[in-house]
């Protein structure tokens, strides 16, 4: 089932246009990594989605629904966290999740539905601790308590914007771990934006692109693992005449990174540093790498530039 279609969905603010004509999929049980710049359009697409803003021109379903009224009423089923979770902090886990539940209208045990929400997102022991205020956790604390909150309402489709946000490598990892425990547990579909692509790389499953408002294009993780481009990454003693040695032998889709040069080219590891002796430059090291995600996107911009 299409979780999320977008037919062509456009918005502009005054002369700027923000998002230019997606048409994006996202399909039931996905982790759907939305990857680009800031201000490239992520934001104000989900603001979209979630009913923040309205589109200029365009339109959207939502679990297969495309009226207005009933796109309105699927919204129940969707959850979302934008760039900060929305917390009382001069409250405790428990009495926001409780105010949470309140708002929105959920009858019966609040005690039940709040242990179940932190027991997801490992907070079990703030059931107990309803003295420690939110302002005083830590931040990824404070991020999987949104999480939380956004649980809540059992929704089928949740929406996370920059959730890595200011979290240091543990706190990264076990927000990917508590996202990959959502999706294969509970089934939950997820769209993370974020621009920690080295991360998001280990989470998502499929891939939308956006640069300047316009989807660049959507791939399945096994996708950008077939069409990423091998190259040789090599640390020549002097960069700059390496360069020259292969421009004259006619490698001219070459790569600084630091002290080593992203080589690609048909040519074996053996007959590179053959090629580069003729120019008596030395190789401390050679190894065959495979472009990242972050390659693979600047790639595609500088495609979309040319």
């Amino acid at each position: 089932m299409h979780i999320l279609q977008t037919q062509a969905i456009s918005k502009t603010y005054r002369k700027t246009k923000a998002v230019s004509a997606v048409i994006l999929t996202i399909q039931e049980g996905d982790i759907y990594g939305f990857i680009g710049k800031n201000g490239a359009g992520k934001t104000t697409l989900i603001r979209m989605i979630t009913g923040v803003a309205e589109p200029t021109s365009g339109s959207f379903s939502l679990f297969g629904l495309t009226d207005p009224k009933e796109v309105i009423r699927a919204r129940s089923q969707i959850a979302a966290v934008v760039e900060s979770p929305a917390l009382h902090l001069n409250l405790s886990a428990y009495d926001n999740l409780k105010m949470q539940c309140i708002l929105l209208g959920i009858e019966g045990n609040h005690k039940e539905v709040i242990e179940r929400v932190l027991t997801k997102v490992d907070l079990l022991s703030l059931l107990v601790d309803r003295k420690k205020k939110a302002k005083n956790f830590s931040l990824g604390m404070r991020q999987r308590l949104g999480i939380a909150m956004a649980l809540v309402n059992n929704p089928k489709f949740l929406i996370l914007d920059e959730p890595n946000n200011g979290l240091d490598p543990e706190g990264i990892k076990d927000m990917r771990l508590l996202l990959q425990k959502l999706n294969k547990e509970d089934g939950l579909t997820i769209l993370v934006s974020s621009h920690i692509l080295t991360e998001l790389a280990k989470l998502a499953t499929r891939y939308g692109f956006i640069d300047k408002g316009r989807l660049l294009k959507e791939i399945t993780s096994e996708e950008l693992t077939k069409q990423s481009r091998t190259a040789l990454l090599i640390q020549p003693d002097d960069i700059q005449a390496a360069k020259n040695a292969l421009k004259e032998a006619l490698i001219t889709d070459v790569e600084v990174e630091g002290n080593k040069l992203r080589v690609y080219t048909e040519l074996s590891s053996s007959k590179l540093i053959t090629l580069l002796a003729k120019a008596s430059i030395e190789v401390a090291s050679i190894v065959q790498v495979q472009d990242d995600l972050e390659t693979f996107f600047m790639n595609m911009i500088a495609e979309a530039k040319s």
